[in-house]
């Protein structure tokens, strides 16, 4: 079988599959998840940090590039950071850079294979940040040909390599959605049906997140292809559970131990209204900086591990919801499929 036709058969694989719609689901996952250094099944990604980032080129889109650092000195910054996270239990990493903020599958590869982490990587655009971070040919291109660009380096790699995306990534500015805003939504939307990738969203407060959330639906996919990045910046828990109802991904990924009371409240409400089955958890840590003397100060990727599994497990949490939050939950999220109402 050639790669495209792979390729499709992997998308169409969870045609219809609904995976973790509502509020509660099951450990099955339909597909294959794709990896920097290609497919594995979701039962092989094990412990998994959903949302974190090794490289952030802050520069802005018209002059972020690869000659702003030196890739080797960033490999040797970043590799103990990875090599820490496998030792203390990560098995799968999912590295949300996208295009045009820092992005380098060439590194990714590299670090996977160094610190023996299973990485993912993107497609999408960023249109937080008061769209800084957005190329000039978004504004100029249709929703339909920005999703043509996406898809194409699912079918045939990223940036001149045979690096595949595992998931899409777009970003969102904190209050109503812009014109790019929305548009880059509905690009997402576009290439989960075509390729069957998860969708994360930086999004953070509700009114963004009801509104893509509607623009999703309006496109025929299910909320289960989409993730709501940042929940943890809305403090109302009944907007998550009504986007969890919905079938919605909650990402309380800034999980950090200055935050600790924060996140245990976050995720207690949610394990009381019955939607931990719809919780991813991560940090957004790491974030190597070119033009920062050193790369900067690169934060590790460890909370998890030493601050808030245990105090879960001191606030009644069992070790089989820590298992559906850290390993189950992401299976389902990331397995490749695509998702329809």
């Amino acid at each position: 079988m050639d790669r495209r036709a792979f390729l499709m058969t992997t998308a169409a694989a969870g045609t219809g599959a609904m995976l973790g719609v509502g509020c509660g689901g099951t450990e099955h996952a339909v597909g294959e998840v794709m990896t920097v250094d290609g497919p594995i099944s979701p039962n092989q990604m094990g412990f998994t940090l959903t949302h974190e980032h090794v490289l952030v080129d802050f520069i802005g889109a018209e002059q972020v590039s690869p000659d702003r650092y030196d890739r080797d000195e960033a490999f040797g910054k970043i590799v103990p950071h990875l090599q820490q996270a496998k030792e203390l239990g990560c098995a799968t990493f999912v590295e949300c850079t996208p295009s045009y903020i820092g992005k380098d599958v060439r590194l990714l590869q590299r670090l996977s294979t160094a610190s023996g982490l299973q990485i993912l990587t993107n497609v999408g655009y960023y249109g937080a940040a008061d769209d800084k971070y957005v190329p000039a040919h978004a504004y100029d291109e249709s929703a339909e040909q920005l999703a043509h660009r996406w898809v194409r380096e699912w079918e045939e790699g990223i940036d001149g390599t045979d690096v595949r995306p595992g998931f899409i990534k777009v970003g969102v500015d904190g209050t109503s959605l812009s014109e790019i805003d929305r548009k880059l939504v509905v690009a997402a939307a576009k290439t989960h049906r075509r390729t069957g990738l998860l969708i994360l969203s930086h999004t953070g407060y509700a009114t963004p997140a009801v509104e893509q959330i509607e623009i999703v639906k309006a496109e025929g996919i299910h909320p289960s292809a989409w993730v709501w990045t940042h929940a943890q910046n809305e403090k109302d828990n009944a907007e998550h559970e009504k986007a969890a109802r919905q079938g919605a991904w909650i990402a309380f990924d800034g999980l950090h131990r200055s935050e600790l009371d924060r996140d245990i409240e976050h995720l207690t409400a949610m394990k009381a209204r019955g939607c931990l089955d719809n919780v991813l958890l991560s940090h957004d840590a790491g974030w190597y900086r070119p033009g920062e003397p050193d790369g900067g100060s690169y934060r590790p990727h460890d909370d998890m591990f030493t601050t808030v599994l245990p105090a879960l497990k001191e606030n009644g949490f069992t070790n089989a919801e820590i298992h559906t939050l850290t390993v189950v939950n992401p299976r389902r999220a990331f397995a490749i499929g695509v998702r329809e109402t």
